[in-house]
């Protein structure tokens, strides 16, 4: 039986809050500088989210913005960068079949901006509304941005959504389907309706004036939610001997991977169902719990969601708990949703590869159910590093991790 292919990650591209470049991000999570700011004072109850300053005319005319909604313009940006700092800027230069190179993309919700405009336009819907918000587009568009004419897939699934398309395309890598895949997801949810539909299910953080940028408090005594973000992040995966062979920069190597379901609830998460994801991922990485030195937690800051992530990781360490360092950047970055895995995927890589590690923020006093090994400021240098894990679990009961180890 042939032992399957090391999966490599050569490219990482993000159009995200801390802006659109990888290590722009990471020193910002570093240093603890949140994104997250007020939104919409016409709203009836204070909201805030971490918004992207983005320029569509760098990637797009006039003319090609038409019916392409912001969704799908963050996640076209994204992967072109991603491809760039893979080597590969124009895929026919290449020498790739573009028929062996493929899309994997995470989408939530879809083209949130699209909907919003349809349902307040006076009567006057578009005709592109369709196309600008089916939750496919992003992946659609980046498929003929980039010339991709191999598999051009979207899987969504709620919050786990760029963290499952990531882990289809290593499948695919491994299984010999395609050359190249590139990976990840987007999501563009800051418009007052979906706002206002968060908030009706009670779970956005409150805030006093003037303190939005510390709402989020992932895993301290008095959490109360989390914020939404917005935002794409793509990856390049191909196997590391392709890399190798072609003189490419490896940033980790995408090691395991586990999908799971709860099977017990549509919107409250499960303990177990989230250990036999992180059980699965360990297992195909060949490594033990105490081999991996940090987690990215998914960490919404919710009352029942962190605790339940912190019996999850505790059920699945043991008494190696102590061991694993650990931190949730969505206080920082916001909820991106569909495209929090993968934001969180390249943050969990960049934090392996750099040896250092973002903080868990605005904490506070830690419950005493989330007791946690948490990244305190100041205390990032993790030089042993070795192998981290991204946890993404999300409404509906599906989990995914990802780990990856040092190239």
């Amino acid at each position: 039986m042939n032992t399957p292919s090391e999966v490599a990650v050569t490219g990482l591209g993000v159009v995200a809050p801390h802006g659109d470049h990888p290590d722009t991000l990471f020193e910002a999570l570093l240093q603890g500088r949140s994104a997250i700011a007020p939104v919409f004072p016409e709203l009836p109850k204070p909201a805030a989210a971490a918004t992207v300053a983005f320029d569509e005319s760098r990637w797009f005319t006039k003319l090609q913005l038409a019916g392409v909604d912001r969704v799908s313009q963050l996640a076209v940006a994204a992967a072109d960068l991603a491809m760039r700092d893979a080597g590969i800027p124009a895929l026919a230069d290449s020498g790739l079949d573009a028929e062996r190179v493929g899309v994997y993309g995470g989408c939530g919700m879809g083209g949130a901006a699209a909907l919003e405009a349809a349902y307040r336009g006076n009567g006057r819907v578009s005709p592109l509304t369709i196309p600008a918000f089916m939750p496919n587009a992003p992946a659609a568009h980046v498929s003929m941005r980039q010339g991709v004419q191999g598999p051009v897939l979207t899987y969504s699934v709620a919050c786990a959504s760029s963290s499952v398309a990531i882990a289809e395309a290593a499948k695919a890598i491994q299984r010999g389907e395609v050359d190249l895949a590139i990976a990840g997801g987007s999501e563009a949810l800051i418009v007052p309706g979906v706002v206002l539909a968060w908030q009706a299910m009670m779970t956005l953080a409150g805030f006093q004036p003037g303190e939005a940028a510390r709402a989020v408090r992932p895993f301290a005594a008095d959490r109360s939610g989390f914020a939404l973000g917005e935002g794409a992040a793509f990856v390049v995966l191909e196997s590391a001997e392709r890399a190798r062979r072609r003189g490419a920069r490896i940033h980790a190597l995408l090691a395991g991977w586990g999908l799971s379901s709860d099977a017990t609830h549509l919107t409250k998460p499960d303990a177990p169902g989230q250990a036999r994801a992180l059980r699965s991922a360990l297992r195909q990485a060949g490594l033990a719990p105490r081999d991996v030195g940090y987690c990215n937690a998914h960490g919404t800051a919710t009352r029942i969601g962190d605790a339940v992530e912190r019996n999850a990781l505790a059920a699945v360490w043991g008494d190696d708990l102590d061991g694993l360092r650990t931190s949730s950047t969505k206080a920082l970055h916001g909820h991106l949703l569909g495209g929090a895995g993968a934001l969180e995927a390249v943050i969990t890589i960049l934090a392996l590869r750099e040896r250092r590690l973002p903080p868990n923020v605005n904490g506070g006093q830690v419950d005493p159910d989330c007791a946690l090994n948490l990244v305190a400021a100041g205390d990032a240098d993790a030089p042993a590093l070795e192998a981290a894990i991204s946890n993404s679990f999300a409404f509906g009961g599906t989990n995914s991790v990802l780990l990856f180890r040092r190239a």
